[in-house]
């Protein structure tokens, strides 16, 4: 008697519920924690109907079932296992627990004891620290793409600066160029200038105008070779900050090479000839004349400086459906095989140039003008036996 009150005591004040049912499901007995998890408050609210009543679907429509396949298999699913389940309370809302059954054999009957663990705190527990780790994990993304973003506007900035410094050194170098050309390029026009003028007035007081025309052409040649040097250098600096744009517009090459050759014609050596001729129907296409003109006057310009006199420069243009191409052809001094892959960098000049003046700087020019206008300049030379220059366009 005294073992039977202690254990209903132990049941009385368990801190876990306690249900017992028989082989039908129907409730034999639920103690205090059990009732109060469910939201009941008197036992006789659930003694005698089926436990199935403390079960949300599906549970509650298949509980029968599990015992009837219990008694007629002797298969356990649940009983001396264990497993989380959830609870419907009186309010209908439900509730996750962890369910032990432990089978008894009482009086030729058998008894079916429940022993419900409440899960809430565990699973809200649960819940937080996965919502708490998605919310890490968001910040440790979050985090992970700032400092990726940081990093590579950092290998930007690094990028930036090594570019900015390239340049500055590229400038000095530049710099340093000009100082070392300029004071050579520009000492021999001036001397020539100052020693024609001085010569001109010995020959006025002679009246000798066959010599005073030759040295006024020397100071003309002189003083175009000087405006020449400076307008590489204004054209260089203009590039390099950016402010030369292609603005293209429909132009007539037929007439701008007729312009072109009237002007390099009066600079041309004695019986130098420019020889022009265009091909194809079309002669006009759509392109920035002023770079355009720039450009072909440079390559002429070098035609007649390193071609002799007595000899012909070929000009030829040529429009296609979708190309334009520039030809310049001269019979000059040619470029060394081993020089013309540096042909295009500023002041290079090849080593056969001898005392011919020039700055370096003008097919360096011609180059980024044509990239400028979405085209391309190629060379083909061979020493002592010319060089052509071939501009080409896409329309």
């Amino acid at each position: 008697m005294e073992t039977a009150k202690l254990l209903q005591a132990i049941i009385h004040n368990a801190i876990d519920g306690i249900i017992t049912i028989d082989n039908k499901g129907v409730v034999e007995s639920i103690n205090p924690a059990a009732l109060s998890l469910f939201g009941y408050e008197h036992e006789r609210e659930i003694i005698g109907n089926n436990v199935s009543v403390l079960m949300p679907e599906p549970d509650r429509t298949r509980h029968d079932s599990y015992i009837h396949n219990y008694l007629t298999t002797g298969v356990r699913h649940i009983i001396g296992i264990g497993r989380e389940v959830r609870g419907k309370r009186k309010d209908g809302s439900t509730f996750p627990f962890r369910l032990a059954v432990s089978e008894v054999s009482y009086r030729d009957r058998k008894i079916f004891t429940g022993f419900i663990h409440d899960l809430s705190r565990q699973k809200e527990a649960e819940e937080k620290l996965k919502e708490y780790t998605a919310q890490l994990e968001k910040k440790v993304t979050e985090r992970t793409k700032d400092l990726i973003k940081l990093i590579s506007e950092l290998e930007e900035a690094k990028a930036d600066v090594s570019l900015s410094l390239e340049k500055e050194k590229d400038l000095n170098q530049m710099k340093s160029r000009f100082v070392s050309m300029a004071s050579h390029e520009f000492r021999t026009p001036l001397s020539s200038v100052q020693l024609s003028a001085s010569l001109i007035e010995k020959y006025l007081d002679k009246r000798d105008f066959d010599n005073i025309t030759k040295h006024t052409n020397k100071i003309k040649g002189s003083v175009q070779l000087l405006t020449t040097i400076l307008n590489d250098f204004l054209s260089l600096e203009r590039l390099e900050a950016g402010k030369v744009t292609a603005v293209p517009e429909e132009v007539n090459i037929v007439k701008l090479a007729e312009e072109i050759i009237e002007e390099m014609q009066l600079l041309a050596k004695q019986n130098q000839h420019i020889v022009y001729q265009h091909t194809g129907e079309i002669g006009t296409c759509r392109i920035d004349p002023n770079l355009l003109k720039n450009s072909i006057i440079n390559l002429i310009s070098n035609a007649i400086k390193y071609s002799g006199e007595n000899t012909f420069i070929e000009f030829n243009s040529e429009i296609q459906k979708d190309r334009c191409i520039i030809t310049v052809k001269d019979n000059g001094i040619g470029i060394p095989d081993d020089e013309q892959k540096s042909l295009f960098e500023p002041f290079f000049r090849a080593n056969n140039t001898g005392n011919i003046p020039g700055t370096g700087l003008g097919l360096n020019i011609v180059k980024r003008y044509a990239h400028l206008m979405g085209g391309e300049v190629t060379c083909v030379s061979e020493i002592n036996k010319g060089t052509t220059f071939t501009l080409t366009f896409n329309s």
